[in-house]
């Protein structure tokens, strides 16, 4: 299905998930969540039937003229029993922290805000600020003063990291030729790795960042004790040794039983497998599919929310508003943690290509071109209705052995 250009999502999943689309997209009609649909769904005072819009969404995805307003609710920002006013009140309240936390920065860094970003080191490891001569607004750029916080070192020390990912963020597309927006996704980056530290490297941007960075946080963890990607690896492992042991022992002969070459797929969620609009619409599929209506009240009493692992449903009624994978996971008890969809979705694409892989696979060289052949030329939908038959196939199989 062919869909119309977008905006780009960034070099990694960290810049990627603040980017929402602003140009129309081909899309098919009575699948799609429309405007009318979303609107529809709301009661008089605000509260959301959920269960009839994730089925729409898990359908088609969602229309880019509602897009940033679905993502709110589908990465937990907002309770669909929420009323407009509560909303309104969390809307205010989190501005009202996002600006605080930004004054925090500007007085740091006063570059923070003003519409431009650094690629270049601004202090030493020590805290000593580092002026640039080849600058010619060098106060605007720099810290005046040493600097003896270490978390406040640690933050500076990335900044300029920061701003090179920004730079290299998809350069062909039009928005990303404006310092301006740049800086917007600058601005969003550096406050989120001074607020998160542990992971280091608006307003509503950046809390729909910041659920989508709670549920992905692990992959980014330098930590002896995350269970992020290695531990999604290992499950792959044992997904595909369960639904198609053929295939994984061809891997495992290849010295591949360790699935190391899916590791950007689960990393950045396919971002570089799919195109910018089919990434996109794949994420809301996987959103859609992952939806747990506890999501919102779990996030709010806890900033390491997905560490908890299962988000349990206590009630029919809430049973009915999770979304097709998530359903099976609560009946069945299984870990969001250790099943996620973006393992099945990398089961379905090694399925797609089993037949190539055991015929032209002579070493793990071999896997990696087959597999980077299928850049861009990937079906979102497709791919996410397969992941759900594996599931459903390793889940009975599994129970079995």
């Amino acid at each position: 299905m062919k869909r119309g250009p977008f905006l780009s999502f960034g070099s990694n999943m960290k810049v990627s998930v603040l980017c929402f689309i602003t140009e129309t997209q081909l899309m098919e009609a009575g699948k799609t969540l429309s405007p009318r649909r979303w609107h529809a769904a709301f009661s008089e005072d605000g509260h959301l039937d959920f269960a009839k819009v994730l089925r729409r969404i898990q359908r088609g995805g969602i229309h880019p003229a509602i897009k940033g307003l679905v993502w709110e609710f589908l990465l937990g920002c907002y309770d669909p029993n929420s009323t407009f006013e509560d909303r309104n009140q969390i809307r205010q309240r989190r501005r009202d922290q996002y600006t605080i936390w930004k004054a925090e920065c500007t007085n740091l860094v006063p570059v923070i805000g003003s519409g431009k970003f650094v690629t270049t080191s601004i202090i030493t490891e020590d805290g000593q600020p580092i002026i640039d001569p080849s600058t010619s607004n060098a106060q605007e750029w720099h810290v005046n003063n040493a600097v003896s916080d270490k978390k406040a070192i640690q933050w500076m020390l990335v900044l300029h990291q920061i701003g090179l990912d920004v730079v290299r963020t998809d350069r062909t597309l039009v928005f990303y030729e404006s310092e301006t927006n740049q800086a917007k996704l600058w601005d969003i980056l550096a406050v989120y790795a001074w607020v998160d530290n542990d992971i280091g490297y608006v307003q509503d941007a950046f809390w729909c960042f910041d659920r989508a960075m709670q549920r992905l946080r692990e992959n980014f963890r330098c930590s002896a004790t995350s269970i992020g990607v290695q531990a999604q690896l290992s499950t792959l492992s044992q997904v595909i040794k369960t639904v198609d042991p053929k295939l994984h022992q061809h891997l495992e002969e290849l010295d591949g039983g360790e699935y190391l070459f899916a590791f950007r797929m689960l990393m950045v969620l396919f971002r570089r497998e799919f195109t910018f609009v089919d990434a996109l619409y794949l994420w809301e599929l996987m959103w859609a599919m992952e939806y747990n209506p506890n999501a919102f009240s779990l996030y709010e009493e806890s900033s390491a929310a997905t560490e908890k692992g299962v988000l349990t449903v206590s009630s029919d009624e809430l049973l009915k508003q999770c979304g097709k994978f998530e359903k099976k996971n609560v009946k069945t008890g299984s870990s969001t943690q250790q099943s996620a969809l973006a393992v099945f979705l990398v089961a379905s694409v090694l399925e797609t290509k089993n037949k190539r892989i055991l015929k032209e696979a002579k070493g793990l060289d071999d896997v990696v071109q087959i597999l980077a052949e299928i850049t861009g030329d990937l079906d979102a939908r497709k791919v996410c209705n397969e992941a759900l038959k594996i599931h459903s196939k390793y889940l009975s199989k599994a129970k079995t052995q």
